[in-house]
């Protein structure tokens, strides 16, 4: 059973940053694909960035410029560096590893304040 473990996230005014990262409870295992997701209020859930295991990355148009997604393979974990937050990226954020199956993070908060 592999368990991801989401930290970071909180409250921050607009233009401000915050960083996530997610590690998976197990090295067992090396995912060809780590990400984020993210969900607002109201709203479905929604891509933010993907990263392949050599480093190929997607990012929402939403989020391209501002938003960076990283991974340390050797310690199976995934990281979101977010600057200048709009208060439109107000969500809980979901990290998602895939191997054969999709692996969910518990979700973290993000708020960001006008």
């Amino acid at each position: 059973q592999v368990q991801l473990v989401e930290s970071g996230g909180g409250l921050v005014q607009a233009g401000g940053s915050l960083s996530l990262s997610c590690a998976a409870s197990t090295n067992r295992f090396s995912f060809p694909l780590m990400g984020w997701y993210r969900q607002a209020p109201g709203k479905e859930r929604e891509l933010v960035s993907t990263i392949t295991r050599n480093g190929n990355t997607n990012y929402a148009d939403s989020v391209k410029g501002r938003f960076t997604i990283s991974r340390d393979n050797a310690k199976n974990t995934v990281y979101l560096q977010m600057n200048a937050l709009k208060p439109e990226d107000t969500a809980v954020y979901y990290c998602n590893f895939r191997l054969v199956n999709d692996y969910w993070g518990q979700g973290t908060q993000v708020t960001v304040s006008s």
